[in-house]
């Protein structure tokens, strides 16, 4: 029988907010107005510089890095005399290795002076078309590096490339599925297993729920069509709470599942606020605005002040901050002030959103 959601409380949130704390990484991010003094020291006046911009797939949280990422250019570009152009060589490869590795080669060809590769499988194509000619690679959104074979280590990365990093934050989530339901006993795990992303937050919830004891069903899919067939399992096999990584591919499939789970009176919880804007019940992670703008920021410094991008360390970011649907929480019943006070000991902020397909909407 389907578990009824509640809220734990209070003293009950703040014991797992303990259990939240210290898993995760801060950076040490220099702000946008000392990256921009720093690197006006070293502009040549009236440079152009080629930037490639790599996407790796349309979807709420990587088109807002990509928009971060050129707006932070476009300022710098403006305080320092110089200009950014990444106009001409900014791409898509909506998700198809081979169209990846064309603008890759397209890009050495073209000489641009760096490549801002988005999302793991991108940094990796990027990568490896550059281990020849090292033009600099500063990835974002990139979960695991190392994992991913991108980086000999955060603090060290080496050869040409560096970059931020989403690494997620597991146990946070499982956290906060607790605290809105102390109840449930059967969790879904929804993730691709061609995404590196989700392969060491996937093994992450295994063992956080081996260890309470709770049970979960595993359910992947590679397509828009196996995801929404997967999800229909999970409803199938009557899990209480559905929880997904920082996963491309789910994320692109989000707007078509959303209302199955809601329906169905079972919370999806995510690793971007962008999948609670494409109707998940709620995301949590890192503020993705943030993150383009820093990614901007270490390229920028590459190219003005010839930093080494073997030796930047690669920088990480609070996660903390809770997203929750509004529409979502109410078609799966839930008291929306009960769930925020279940929350928000375990959050450094909670934002609200209504579905949308982007942020721009």
């Amino acid at each position: 029988m389907k578990k009824k959601l509640v809220a734990i409380t209070l003293a009950a949130a703040t014991a797992l907010s303990l259990a939240a704390c210290g898993s995760t990484d801060s950076a040490s991010t220099a702000s946008t107005a000392a990256a921009s003094e720093t690197a006006s020291t070293a502009a040549a006046s009236g440079k152009t510089y080629k930037v490639g911009i790599v996407q790796y797939v349309d979807d709420a949280s990587l088109n807002q890095i990509e928009q971060n990422i050129e707006a932070e250019l476009d300022k710098l570009g403006e305080e320092n005399g110089v200009t950014f152009d990444y106009a001409d060589y900014t791409k898509n490869g909506q998700a198809d290795g081979t169209v990846l590795q064309q603008i890759a080669a397209e890009l050495v060809s073209d000489e641009v002076d760096v490549i801002i590769p988005i999302a793991t499988p991108t940094a990796q194509i990027m990568q490896s078309a550059t281990e020849d000619n090292k033009i600099p690679v500063v990835f974002s959104a990139v979960s695991d590096p190392v994992g991913a074979k991108l980086v000999a280590s955060m603090d060290a990365p080496g050869a040409n490339i560096t970059g931020t990093s989403d690494a997620l934050n597991t146990e946070a989530i499982m956290n906060l599925i607790f605290a809105a339901q102390p109840d449930a006993d059967k969790i879904g795990l929804l993730y691709s297993t061609s995404e590196d992303a989700s392969t060491q937050p996937i093994s992450d919830a295994k063992a956080y729920l081996d260890e309470k004891g709770i049970a979960y069903e595993g359910k992947p899919g590679t397509t828009t069509e196996e995801v929404s067939s997967a999800v229909d399992s999970l409803i199938a096999d009557g899990v209480d709470a559905v929880f997904t990584p920082t996963d491309n591919t789910v994320m692109t499939a989000e707007l078509a599942i959303y209302e199955k789970l809601a329906e169905a009176k079972i919370p999806h919880y995510c690793g971007a606020d962008s999948f609670a804007l494409n109707g998940a019940f709620a995301g949590y992670g890192v503020d993705y605005a943030n993150l383009g703008v820093e990614t901007a920021d270490m390229a920028a410094d590459i190219l003005l002040n010839g930093s080494d991008p073997g030796t930047t360390p690669v920088k990480t970011f609070d996660n903390g901050i809770v997203t929750i649907n509004t529409e979502t929480a109410e078609t799966l019943g839930l008291d929306l002030s009960t769930v925020e006070e279940a929350f928000k000991p375990l959050a450094t902020q909670i934002v609200e959103t209504t579905t949308k397909q982007s942020f721009d909407d």
